[in-house]
């Protein structure tokens, strides 16, 4: 059975789509850990990270980076923290959250933005790249 995140690849499910390549896709968390918590992942599904061929890795790494320089220029904070956990959803995703406390980054307190709230971030980050 295809995952969230690839039936929202496949456009089964809306996303708030911040940057997009043949192979990756960035999308906004809609239930963010802090204001512009964004998601890159890559378009094959697959479950682990260190399951990913090499090159695949290498490029979901690439591909993070330049989404968390525009996510620093977006969103005001100390830094863009990154984290790989992924058992909440079995593909592949990197966490970029905008840090400006360590307790952004434990998955404890959630954000609530309004629907054109993310609409808004999501152009600003993608300005920004």
């Amino acid at each position: 059975m295809a995952s969230i995140f690839t039936k929202i690849v496949n456009g089964d499910i809306p996303c708030y789509k911040v940057a997009e390549t043949e192979a990756f896709l960035a999308f906004l968390d809609v239930n963010p850990n802090a204001k512009g918590h964004t998601l890159c992942i890559p378009k094959q599904e697959v479950n682990k990270l260190f399951d990913l061929d090499e090159k695949t890795y290498v490029e979901l790494m690439q591909f993070s980076r330049k989404v968390a320089i525009a996510l620093e220029k977006t969103v005001e904070c100390k830094r863009i923290g990154v984290s790989v956990i992924g058992l909440e959803v079995p593909h592949v995703h990197v966490h970029l959250i905008p840090l400006s406390t360590m307790e952004d980054a434990r998955f404890i307190k959630k954000e609530s933005l309004k629907q054109e709230e993310f609409e808004d971030l999501a152009k600003a980050i993608q300005n920004n790249l």
